[in-house]
């Protein structure tokens, strides 16, 4: 019988980096959002091991079956609905929906926060995003109050009823980022920065201009990023916008999708903010 789980692909706006020795510690504090697309795994009988992945290679579902030594018969189908490396957290929406999908198909009975505690580790080996699977474990905006892996870290949710708009012009090399020790430090403390302002007042039009600053401060947005996030930010119809962490790709907020609707923008993609969190089918 196939087993189905979708995550949500989550971008931050802003964060900081926390580094330690154990393993499952290592992650970022920070606050981002969940989109209504991302990853959906199935997992079905067949006599050998197919992989059957829509986008990319697979290399995070090697990883993720090397964590958990199996070498079972069965076939994984992943649909990726969001672009790749560009800032959507796809890499761990991937790996976990992944360990879900296994855990399930196989009846391993590992909890869900174990399975994330085994995505996260593979974005870890992999150097991927810091606090993607403890983020998509909520629903709708997510705080993320202490780093680390499912059952480790802590989150706080916030549900709100908002569009949102992406265009995504090409991905960014997370790893050469966080790896890279001035621009941890620089990254670290605006992100502490502004994650403690929030903290004070969670308003989504704070996350939208602290996100906005942020992406100003460190100097990370590329001149197209930058261009579309002030086109964005011109117009009293949307509620901001901001570069997606870390991904050369621009959101915006809006109450209404015919806002967003009626701009003329090649390639703009319009979803919902997900309220719901991870789907099991």
């Amino acid at each position: 019988m196939n087993k189905s789980v979708f995550v949500p692909g989550h971008i931050t706006g802003f964060f900081n980096i926390e580094s330690h020795e154990i393993s499952l510690k290592n992650g970022s504090c920070g606050v981002g959002f969940l989109l209504s697309k991302g990853v959906r795994t199935t997992i079905s009988p067949a006599d050998k091991l197919i992989v059957d992945v829509n986008q990319g290679d697979e290399t995070v579902i090697d990883e993720v079956l090397k964590i958990l030594e199996i070498d079972d018969a069965f076939k994984i189908t992943q649909d990726i609905q969001l672009p790749i490396g560009a800032g959507f957290g796809t890499s761990a929406a991937s790996a976990f929906s992944l360990t879900l999908a296994i855990n399930e198909f196989l009846n391993l009975g590992y909890s869900e926060e174990l399975c994330g505690q085994i995505a996260h580790m593979s974005e870890i080996n992999l150097g991927g995003g810091l606090g993607d699977v403890i983020a998509q474990t909520g629903q709708g905006m997510v705080l993320r109050t202490k780093s680390g892996a499912p059952g480790i870290g802590e989150i706080k949710s916030f549900k709100k009823d908002v569009f949102v708009a992406y265009k995504t012009f090409g991905p960014i090399e997370t790893a050469d980022i966080i790896r890279d020790p001035h621009q941890k430090q620089i990254l670290s403390e605006a992100g502490l920065k502004y994650l403690e302002l929030f903290e004070k007042e969670p308003a989504v039009e704070n996350f939208l201009s602290f996100s906005n600053k942020f992406s100003n401060e460190t100097k990370l947005m590329s001149d197209d990023v930058k261009n579309l996030v002030d086109y964005f930010n011109s117009s009293s119809d949307i509620l901001g916008s901001s570069m997606a962490m870390l991904g050369n790709t621009a959101f915006a907020f809006a109450y209404d999708e015919d806002v967003f609707k009626k701009l003329d923008i090649d390639g703009l993609h319009i979803c919902e903010l997900n309220n719901i969190g991870i789907v099991y089918d």
